[in-house]
């Protein structure tokens, strides 16, 4: 049975981009190689609310990719696939081709 997971408050709910570890020619890739720290959000909390109960939304929405801070979050198991649950602050910026 698959199961949801629908963060709360400003949570954003990501799945880690791992890179290839070879090129599509076949060239293996070292691993200490520069890599962006980055992920794609699969869920996104419905935000704050201010001092007069207003909704301040999430930044960013599903299906983005973003930037990840080298260290935080929580790491979460669903459905033996990996995910980190990160706060709305704490996500650097959105990646964009």
């Amino acid at each position: 049975m698959a199961k949801r997971l629908i963060p709360t408050l400003n949570r954003v709910l990501v799945e880690k981009i791992i890179p290839p570890s070879k090129t599509s020619a076949g060239i293996l890739l070292p691993e200490k190689s520069p890599q962006l720290n980055s992920g794609k959000v699969i869920a996104v909390g419905p935000g704050l609310r201010d001092r007069e109960g207003k909704v301040i939304p999430v930044g960013v929405k599903e299906g983005d990719t973003v930037l990840l801070p080298e260290y935080g979050g929580s790491q979460i198991k669903l459905d033996d696939k990996e995910y980190h649950l990160y706060r709305d602050e704490d996500i650097l910026g959105t990646l964009h081709d």
